[in-house]
């Protein structure tokens, strides 16, 4: 039987984080292994060699007594840099994400989302996706379709992945572009995978920044 993916969840609200437990005590892929109300302590639990639990996914609130959310990010990337961070908040404030991404979080949901799309953002970073609420995607295109058009990348993109890079920038999942597009999961990967190389990036939000940033994707 395959190891469930495991979570860490830093939430200092009480009510909000037994929703996340009850949501996932029953998941058959995915178990809560540790939870904190603030980001100190978190971060401390991983300094800790006697409490050191080194998680897959990071849900991460922005809103923290103290150390913000944006303020942590750093430091998880550097104390678990394999992990996967996905913002799990109630802002929609740009600057909130734009900075998050930069940061290299993976995913970026609003705390509005359903269970099943926290869910499936989890199991969408595991699988070197991105998870991106798609109002929190929608701006990302918007914004970034603002910026002045930089030096395009040093390798073109094919038609092919610059259609699903498009597709990644509406906020579609890999199974979704897989539907749109009528082509195997592994495909979708491959191309994933070729994009990333040729942006030089690490995932989906910071490669839709970049094609915006550097005109490979329209405003509108």
């Amino acid at each position: 039987m395959k190891d469930k993916i495991k979570i860490m969840l830093v939430e200092d609200n009480p009510e909000f984080r037994n929703v996340i437990e009850f949501a996932l005590e029953k998941d058959p892929d995915i178990e809560l292994d540790s939870q904190f109300g603030t980001a100190e302590f978190a971060l401390r639990s991983l300094q800790t060699p006697a409490t050191r639990k080194v998680p897959d996914v990071v849900l991460l609130d922005l809103c923290l007594p103290s150390m913000s959310g944006l303020e942590a990010l750093p430091w998880f990337r550097k104390y678990i840099p394999d992990t996967k961070i996905i913002i799990l908040t109630q802002s929609n404030n740009e600057k909130d994400i734009l900075e998050a991404i930069s940061k290299g979080a993976a995913g970026y949901l609003l705390k509005k989302s359903t269970v099943q799309m926290v869910k499936e953002g989890i199991l969408t970073v595991m699988n070197d996706g991105a998870s991106l609420d798609p109002c929190v995607a929608k701006l990302i295109m918007s914004t970034m379709a603002t910026k002045p058009p930089k030096e395009q990348p040093a390798k073109p993109l094919s038609d092919r992945e610059l259609e699903i890079l498009t597709l990644q920038s509406q906020g579609l999942l890999k199974k979704e572009i897989c539907a749109e597009l009528k082509i195997s999961r592994n495909t979708v990967d491959t191309h994933v995978r070729h994009i990333y190389e040729k942006l030089e990036v690490q995932n989906a939000p910071a490669a839709v920044g970049k094609a915006f940033r550097s005109g490979l994707l329209p405003p509108e």
